[in-house]
């Protein structure tokens, strides 16, 4: 049994840690914020530049000239701007993901120690219920084990997933600028 300030602790525990991740899901909110707000400056500055460029255009070609010099990097900007995106939302998700695995440990040791403290206390004859109940949470220790290694690998993947296609975008963008010039 959990004595009244066993309760406290843990209460006051989970409320800090609860804080906390608030505070690091702002923070993620607050750098998109930023982030969008700079991309909304340069965009602004950018389409100002080149309406000024168009509006001085004396032939066609100029005018392809300025077309091209205008769109090539804008792939590689907006490549850029989701990779941004992206380690902020996977920095912000590596806290929580980091919080819950501390979180879960703690539980596993507190049940570890819980099953370990009712084994020893156990009355006679319930020796077969005790090694059940360690079998059956030995059994959900480690599928819990595996379902995290699971959500890492396939978070490794989708890294290299989604660096594999800004490599190719950026490659792709270049190719055509090259092209066309």
């Amino acid at each position: 049994m959990l004595t009244p300030e066993q309760l406290i602790s843990t209460n006051k525990a989970n409320a800090t840690t609860m804080f906390g991740l608030t505070e690091k899901a702002f923070e993620g909110v607050e750098k998109l914020i930023e982030l969008n707000i700079a991309a909304s400056k340069a965009a602004i500055n950018e389409t100002m530049s080149h309406a000024q460029s168009l509006m001085s255009i004396k032939d066609p070609q100029e005018f392809i000239s300025i077309q091209t010099a205008m769109f090539q990097p804008m792939a590689e900007k907006m490549t850029s701007y989701g990779r941004h995106v992206y380690d902020i939302t996977t920095s912000t998700s590596s806290e929580f993901t980091k919080t819950a695995e501390e979180k879960v440990a703690e539980a596993q040791h507190t049940i570890s120690s819980l099953i370990e403290t009712t084994s020893k206390n156990a009355p006679a004859g319930t020796e077969s219920a005790v090694a059940m109940l360690k079998s059956a949470y030995s059994a959900g220790t480690n599928a819990m084990e595996s379902i995290q290694k699971a959500i890492k690998h396939a978070a490794e993947v989708a890294e290299s997933n989604i660096q594999t296609a800004t490599h190719t975008a950026v490659n792709a963008t270049k190719t055509a600028a090259k092209k066309r010039a």
